[in-house]
């Protein structure tokens, strides 16, 4: 006998999500997909069919492992899918932002602004630039 469970049933009870109303409404969203096409909170999933999501702004996708309708532990759960998410690309390293003097108390008016041309400028064309007193 082939047993199928619902999709958002399913998710809650991998716990890919908090709870079963957060998962139904990311299928009424469009966020989730059984096999390529768009799913409905009601839709069956099989063993072997591939889920993929984006739950809480984190994509996933995963192969139905075992169909479970009632949540389990966590050590249970990660037996009943395999996660075939791609790793997140790496993180761009960006340089700290530069810091006052401790001490010098807060920025006036002018030093501000300063601040925030320098951002800007920083921002838009991706290059340092050197600050210069313009009076």
């Amino acid at each position: 006998m082939d047993s199928t469970t619902r999709v958002d049933r399913w998710l809650w009870a991998v716990r890919l999500s908090k709870t079963r109303a957060d998962a139904a409404t990311a299928c009424r969203g469009g966020h989730v997909r059984v096999n390529d096409k768009p799913a409905k909170p009601s839709t069956p999933v099989r063993a072997g069919d591939t889920v993929r999501t984006r739950l809480y702004d984190i994509p996933r996708v995963v192969e139905v492992g075992t169909v479970i309708e009632k949540r389990v532990g966590a050590p249970v759960a990660v037996t009943c899918y395999v996660d075939h998410t791609p790793p997140p690309p790496p993180k761009e390293s960006t340089p700290a932002p530069p810091q006052r003097e401790r001490g010098t108390g807060r920025p006036t008016k002018r030093d501000r602004r300063r601040m925030e041309a320098f951002e800007r400028a920083s921002l838009l064309h991706g290059v340092e630039h050197e600050l210069t007193d313009q009076d």
